[in-house]
């Protein structure tokens, strides 16, 4: 066992003791005081690790935690000002913009917040982050080059093609470009197309949220963005933030007042401010790639929004009585179509049990993430979420000629006039080709018969906007794919009405599934942290995430994915 896997079990089990001897106790905070929040890390959208985790540098966050405890703070009268120190983050723009809404509702409302950039590299998450809070101070050493978004995605057609391996596909429409990534060398005219548009109404929604902010109009932050400004003291000249100042010194600079951690602060209890729920709303997650089965993380530590596991929790939060809604928070490129099915008719179950069932909307809520939640009540989801991209392909590699390259031989009999279907190696004969087209038509009229009769709306229009093209948040309200603009807090909302209960009431959050025991958690812990120490190859994030996703889908399955690689910087 290494030195730095021997601390981090010792530091758990340290750590462990203290928090049960005094973890629970309500601490004392003082009128005036400073809440200071860091704003680093993976986040993500479920149920993570307990506290007594979270100090390790890889341990996941929960963004609707890092939510809650905001709006906790807003509620706090003692709470005076809230310092957020916004370091490296790893959000998706529906995470970031859930956060940001937070900051800047509580900006709003009357209690100053104060974000301290320190921070270096290409930050846009964590510039779009600061620009929310009423003053933005960057520390003198950072610096954040501010040049405008990018999307960049790779093309493996040649490479696979040098290698002897052929690859085929069926796909319904012309937009549903996942498969062009592994047949071709460069996209295609639709695929240009949906890229572009994508890119527009991010950069609409990002350079519109800056302008609001620092009273800018929209064409005057892309002006700025073009002069390409790097350097704490440009950020000041361009009005992008208010000041240069160290940690020290922005506490000072509100006076000296006590600091409380944000750690400390969970321990406050929501009764001791007030906190009287009117009603109960389970929030069941809907995390990573859509397969069979149950469990929520693959074997090299992604999650997963399993069938099982997922409309189980659906059903017990539909069978319990306490639970007057269900508020399905989704972030999942998709996968499987009988996965996405199961999970879909659990939510149709739960409703027929009197639950109303609204979906939040993540990062992504595409093709099959889309599937899943085509029959909600409503569908609420963040401008820049990526969503739509109803459509279906299959992929199936040839590798005969990559065996044939390194002197395998192969030899196969088959009974059947289409079992060339189950083999590897050989090019589809037409035949063959004709059972996979079927295949991939049945699935795609599936996918609009749910759409239909979730939405509403004609199969002719829905057919008009599928087509597996990918559309963000904004451009999916003006066709009809969502019902709102907005994170958490407007699907609560949703919620609320439809299930009677007054405007502005407090609710209690049920979290599903339930968390896994601390033991299970610890292991799971230590597995991760000893696989980050294993070598890495040298493959870009990015790529590695897609052949991972892929990798849980045998080929020539159908799948409901979108163009899974395109990732907007």
């Amino acid at each position: 066992m290494g030195s730095k896997l021997r601390w981090v079990l010792l530091g758990s089990f340290a750590l462990l003791i203290v928090l049960v001897l005094f973890g629970n106790s309500e601490p004392t905070i003082e009128d005036g005081s400073a809440l200071v929040i860091e704003l680093s890390g993976n986040y993500v959208d479920g149920i993570t690790a307990p506290s007594l985790l979270n100090f390790f540098a890889s341990a996941e966050r929960s963004v609707l935690d890092t939510v809650s405890r905001l709006r906790k703070a807003e509620r706090d009268d003692r709470i005076a000002t809230i310092v957020l120190r916004i370091r490296d983050v790893n959000l998706g723009w529906g995470q970031v913009e859930e956060i940001r809404s937070t900051i800047a509702g509580i900006e709003a409302g009357g209690k100053p917040t104060v974000a301290l950039l320190e921070f270096e590299g290409y930050g846009n998450a964590e510039y779009y982050l600061a620009s929310a809070a009423g003053r933005v101070v960057a520390t003198p050493g950072g610096h954040n080059p501010f040049v405008g978004l990018a999307s960049e995605y790779l093309f493996y057609g040649g490479l696979l093609e040098k290698l002897g391996i052929v690859v085929e596909y069926e796909r319904i429409g012309r937009y549903k470009s996942a498969v062009e990534a592994y047949a071709h060398t460069g996209p295609t005219d639709s695929n240009r197309e949906m890229v572009a548009s994508m890119l527009d109404s991010v950069e609409a929604t990002f350079v519109g949220g800056i302008g609001e902010a620092r009273g800018m109009t929209s064409d005057e932050v892309r002006a700025v963005i073009d002069q390409a400004p790097t350097s704490p003291e440009d950020f000041v000249a361009h009005g992008l933030i208010d000041e240069i100042a160290f940690y020290d010194e922005v506490i000072s600079s509100l006076g000296d007042p006590e600091v409380v951690e944000a750690e400390t602060f969970d321990r406050v209890s929501s009764e001791s401010l007030g906190f009287e729920p009117a009603a109960t709303f389970a929030v069941v997650y809907g995390t990573g790639p859509v397969v069979n089965g149950s469990g929520d993380r693959t074997s090299t530590g992604g999650r997963v929004m399993a069938s099982d596991t997922v409309a189980a929790s659906l059903r017990e939060a539909a069978e319990r009585e306490d639970i007057d809604a269900i508020i399905f928070r989704v972030n999942s490129p998709g996968g499987s179509p009988l996965a996405s099915d199961l999970i879909l008719r659990a939510v149709k179950l739960a409703q027929e049990a009197g639950k109303p069932v609204v979906v939040s909307m993540s990062d992504v809520a595409a093709s099959g993430g889309y599937f899943v939640a085509c029959a909600a009540d409503r569908i609420v989801s963040q401008p820049a979420t990526l969503t739509g991209s109803i459509g279906v392909f299959t992929i199936r590699p040839s590798m005969g000629g990559l065996y044939e390259k390194l002197g395998i031989g192969v030899a196969n009999a088959t009974r059947g006039a289409r079992a060339d279907l189950l083999l590897g190696t050989d090019a589809l004969s037409p035949e063959a080709r004709e059972v996979l087209k079927r295949d991939v038509e049945a699935i795609y009229s599936l996918f609009l018969d749910r759409v239909e009769a979730g939405r509403g709306l004609p199969r002719a229009e829905i057919d008009a906007v599928a087509r597996g093209r990918v559309w963000t948040g904004s451009q999916a309200l003006e066709i009809g794919l969502v019902d709102r603009i907005g994170g958490f807090r407007a699907a609560q909302e949703e919620a609320m009405e439809l299930a009677g209960i007054a405007a502005g009431s407090d609710v209690a959050l049920v979290e599903f599934p339930p968390p896994k025991p601390i033991s299970q958690q610890l292991m799971e812990l230590f597995g991760a942290q000893l696989k980050s120490q294993l070598p890495q190859p040298p493959i870009p994030p990015d790529i590695r995430e897609m052949w991972a996703v892929l990798e849980l889908f045998p080929p020539g399955r159908p799948m409901l994915l979108p163009p899974a690689w395109v990732t907007i910087h």
